[in-house]
């Protein structure tokens, strides 16, 4: 089994275990050395997993860590661990004491479900403040997972981890600012993007006229920057569709849910990688599937058609889609598939609708 498929099966293990952990200790057999063992490390081996590890800080003696990974010897990963649900944040200064005592350079601070990587990335032996990786088992982001295969046993090498740490770090802040620059442009990036293209002097009164073209501008190049990329991979697809015509074909198509007679169109095709592409964000893609009807074609989350995330009706001149709302569904009409993507909190909204209801067993009509 790949290390991406024993990470999916961990992921649908903690779904099921989650609303039976009570305590600290629960949530460490149920969870926590299961996810040490996914690492590849012998849980069961002292010389390799030390529990209760000793990391006395100043004066304070007996302080221990939940467990320490041993690499030749030393400390190489010190885990923290929280009953599932506490708030890591109020527990990191305690990992920090931890961290400055040992070896180690690395640490990790875990509820069981979300699990925090830690190195000393600023200033050396002195924890940063800001995890460089978190990795949340209820929403494996397929992206994160070979940077989480880097602290396997059999991969595990310090350099090269300290050097993902670093660029994980600095790509994820990067990637918070341009988030933030995107939704609410500053005046120094407004200056950047118009004085090519703007003749006259930037005084406050232009930009803030600019501010509003250049988020619609942002707006339509991300737009457009994904159709493309959509439109090739649909491309893509399809030629491999048609290499692999006949039996196997009509499998993949029961694979995805399709009911007997409906033939799904390029428009529902498109639709559902636009939507899929739209909840990425928030949920692995592997998470959303789709089921063409007589009625209507529906995304679904986790392939279950209780958990339907919207409606689409794509037939004739009238395009129409549901969006399943808290106190029932929405019907909207929808004049092109651009649309979608103003519609993107919305499908966020429905999609997280639907995942709170898997998690507290309740079904969506």
């Amino acid at each position: 089994m790949d290390f991406i498929d024993e990470v999916r099966a961990f992921a649908k293990k903690c779904e099921r275990l989650i609303d039976k952990l009570a305590t600290e200790e629960a949530t460490k057999h149920a969870l926590v050395l299961p996810f040490l063992q996914l690492l590849g490390y012998n849980v069961f081996d002292p010389t390799e997993v030390v529990p209760e590890f000793t990391a006395d800080v100043g004066t304070k003696k007996g302080e221990k860590v939940d467990y320490a990974i041993m690499v030749n010897g030393e400390p190489a990963i010190l885990v923290e661990t929280k009953a599932y649900g506490e708030d890591l944040s109020a527990h990191d200064s305690q990992l920090y004491r931890y961290f400055s005592v040992t070896r180690a350079k690395f640490a990790i601070l875990t509820d069981g479900v979300t699990y925090r990587f830690y190195s000393d990335l600023q200033e050396p032996n002195k924890m940063d403040c800001q995890p460089f990786l978190e990795f949340c088992m209820l929403d494996p982001k397929e992206a994160l997972v070979p940077e989480l295969k880097r602290f396997h046993r059999e991969s595990f090498n310090i350099d090269e981890l300290f050097s993902a740490a670093a660029n994980l770090k600095y790509t994820s802040a990067i990637r918070q600012r341009l988030d933030a620059l995107l939704k609410d442009p500053s005046d120094e990036f407004l200056r950047l993007l118009v004085r090519d293209v703007y003749t006259g002097m930037p005084t406050q009164k232009a930009l803030g006229q600019f501010k509003p073209i250049v988020k619609r501008a942002i707006t339509q190049y991300v737009n457009d920057t994904i159709n493309e990329r959509l439109s090739s991979a649909m491309q893509k697809n399809e030629a491999e569709s048609q290499a692999g015509a006949g039996e196997a074909g009509a499998a993949e198509m029961s694979d995805q849910g399709e009911c007997s007679g409906v033939i799904t169109t390029e428009s529902e095709l498109e639709a559902f990688q636009i939507i899929r592409a739209i909840l990425r964000r928030e949920f692995s893609p592997h998470r959303i599937t789709y089921k063409g009807t007589k009625s209507y074609f529906s995304i679904l989350l986790d392939d279950s058609t209780w958990r339907w995330i919207c409606r689409l009706d794509l037939e004739g001149n009238r395009w129409h889609i549901i969006l399943h709302a808290g106190d029932g569904k929405e019907r909207r009409p929808l004049n092109s598939l651009d649309e979608l993507f103003s519609m993107e909190a919305e499908l966020l909204e429905a999609a997280r609708r639907q995942d709170r209801s898997r998690m507290t067993g309740a079904e969506a009509q």
